[in-house]
Protein backbone atom coordinates (compact mmCIF):
# COMPACT_ATOMS: atom_id res chain seq x y z
CA UNK A 1 0.00 0.00 0.00
CA UNK A 2 1.55 2.98 -0.94
CA UNK A 3 2.37 5.90 1.63
CA UNK A 4 0.50 9.07 1.92
CA UNK A 5 2.50 12.14 0.61
CA UNK A 6 3.41 14.15 3.80
CA UNK A 7 2.55 17.55 3.92
CA UNK A 8 5.45 20.33 3.13
CA UNK A 9 5.11 23.22 4.69
CA UNK A 10 6.33 26.90 5.26
CA UNK A 11 7.03 29.28 7.96
CA UNK A 12 5.49 32.66 7.31
CA UNK A 13 8.68 34.33 9.37
CA UNK A 14 12.37 32.74 8.99
CA UNK A 15 12.00 32.60 12.91
CA UNK A 16 9.38 30.05 12.98
CA UNK A 17 10.18 27.09 13.54
CA UNK A 18 7.48 24.28 12.25
CA UNK A 19 6.96 21.01 13.02
CA UNK A 20 5.78 18.81 16.11
CA UNK A 21 6.78 21.31 18.70
CA UNK A 22 7.23 24.57 17.00
CA UNK A 23 8.92 27.71 18.82
CA UNK A 24 10.55 30.98 17.29
CA UNK A 25 14.19 31.32 17.38
CA UNK A 26 15.83 34.84 17.94
CA UNK A 27 19.14 36.15 17.36
CA UNK A 28 20.23 37.16 21.05
CA UNK A 29 23.44 39.59 21.49
CA UNK A 30 26.42 37.90 22.67
CA UNK A 31 27.66 40.77 24.85
CA UNK A 32 24.15 42.06 26.41
CA UNK A 33 21.91 39.40 25.70
CA UNK A 34 18.96 41.63 23.58
CA UNK A 35 16.87 39.51 21.89
CA UNK A 36 15.82 40.55 18.04
CA UNK A 37 13.30 38.68 15.76
CA UNK A 38 14.76 40.77 12.62
CA UNK A 39 18.11 40.74 10.74
CA UNK A 40 20.87 42.38 11.99
CA UNK A 41 24.30 43.91 11.95
CA UNK A 42 24.89 45.24 14.89
CA UNK A 43 23.00 45.11 18.29
CA UNK A 44 20.36 47.97 18.82
CA UNK A 45 21.18 48.31 22.67
CA UNK A 46 25.01 47.87 23.06
CA UNK A 47 26.58 48.28 19.40
CA UNK A 48 28.26 44.78 19.18
CA UNK A 49 27.48 42.87 16.27
CA UNK A 50 27.91 39.31 17.63
CA UNK A 51 24.50 36.96 17.91
CA UNK A 52 23.69 33.92 18.61
CA UNK A 53 20.61 31.56 17.58
CA UNK A 54 18.27 31.61 21.06
CA UNK A 55 14.84 29.39 21.44
CA UNK A 56 12.46 31.21 23.25
CA UNK A 57 9.79 30.04 25.11
CA UNK A 58 6.33 28.76 24.47
CA UNK A 59 4.54 30.50 26.81
CA UNK A 60 3.98 34.12 28.63
CA UNK A 61 1.69 36.77 29.70
CA UNK A 62 -0.01 38.80 27.60
CA UNK A 63 1.55 42.32 28.46
CA UNK A 64 -1.00 44.77 26.03
CA UNK A 65 -3.50 44.37 23.41
CA UNK A 66 -5.35 45.66 21.34
CA UNK A 67 -8.80 45.14 19.93
CA UNK A 68 -8.53 45.87 15.86
CA UNK A 69 -12.08 46.53 13.94
CA UNK A 70 -10.29 48.27 10.73
CA UNK A 71 -8.50 46.32 8.92
CA UNK A 72 -7.29 46.07 5.19
CA UNK A 73 -10.81 44.34 3.50
CA UNK A 74 -9.66 40.85 2.89
CA UNK A 75 -8.55 40.65 6.96
CA UNK A 76 -11.32 39.40 9.09
CA UNK A 77 -12.32 41.91 11.92
CA UNK A 78 -12.28 41.98 14.75
CA UNK A 79 -8.62 40.82 16.32
CA UNK A 80 -6.75 40.93 19.13
CA UNK A 81 -3.42 42.36 18.27
CA UNK A 82 -1.29 41.03 21.05
CA UNK A 83 2.52 42.24 22.74
CA UNK A 84 3.17 38.53 24.99
CA UNK A 85 6.28 38.64 27.26
CA UNK A 86 7.46 34.99 27.10
CA UNK A 87 8.52 33.57 30.03
CA UNK A 88 12.14 34.03 29.56
CA UNK A 89 11.79 38.01 28.93
CA UNK A 90 11.21 37.90 25.31
CA UNK A 91 9.00 40.46 23.91
CA UNK A 92 6.82 39.40 20.51
CA UNK A 93 4.53 41.21 18.48
CA UNK A 94 1.66 38.84 17.39
CA UNK A 95 -1.89 38.27 17.38
CA UNK A 96 -3.96 36.58 20.13
CA UNK A 97 -5.99 33.69 18.42
CA UNK A 98 -8.33 31.31 19.50
CA UNK A 99 -10.12 33.85 22.11
CA UNK A 100 -13.04 35.70 21.18
CA UNK A 101 -11.60 39.56 20.59
CA UNK A 102 -13.76 41.16 23.42
CA UNK A 103 -12.55 42.59 26.75
CA UNK A 104 -14.57 40.08 28.81
CA UNK A 105 -12.38 37.41 27.29
CA UNK A 106 -9.03 39.07 26.39
CA UNK A 107 -7.26 40.58 29.87
CA UNK A 108 -3.78 42.02 30.72
CA UNK A 109 -1.69 39.04 32.05
CA UNK A 110 -3.07 36.37 31.29
CA UNK A 111 -1.06 33.46 30.84
CA UNK A 112 -0.65 32.91 26.66
CA UNK A 113 1.32 29.90 25.00
CA UNK A 114 2.31 29.39 21.42
CA UNK A 115 0.14 28.22 18.88
CA UNK A 116 0.58 27.83 14.76
CA UNK A 117 -1.80 27.49 12.04
CA UNK A 118 -2.37 27.40 8.37
CA UNK A 119 -2.93 30.68 6.90
CA UNK A 120 -2.90 29.47 3.29
CA UNK A 121 -2.31 26.68 0.60
CA UNK A 122 -0.29 27.06 -2.86
CA UNK A 123 -1.32 25.06 -6.28
CA UNK A 124 0.99 22.44 -5.22
CA UNK A 125 -0.68 21.79 -1.82
CA UNK A 126 2.37 23.45 0.19
CA UNK A 127 1.05 25.00 3.84
CA UNK A 128 2.10 28.48 4.58
CA UNK A 129 2.27 28.28 8.80
CA UNK A 130 1.94 31.33 10.79
CA UNK A 131 1.88 31.90 14.50
CA UNK A 132 -0.09 32.74 17.46
CA UNK A 133 -0.65 33.10 20.75
CA UNK A 134 -3.77 31.20 22.48
CA UNK A 135 -5.22 31.58 26.22
CA UNK A 136 -3.54 28.80 28.52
Amino acid sequence: MPSAREVQQVPIVDYLRVGARPYLRARECTNCGARFFDRRNACASCGRVEFVNARVSNRGVLKSFSIVHNAAPSIPVPYVSAVVEADDGTTVRSNLVDCPPDPEHVKLGMKVRLTTYVCGTDDGGTECVAFGYCPV
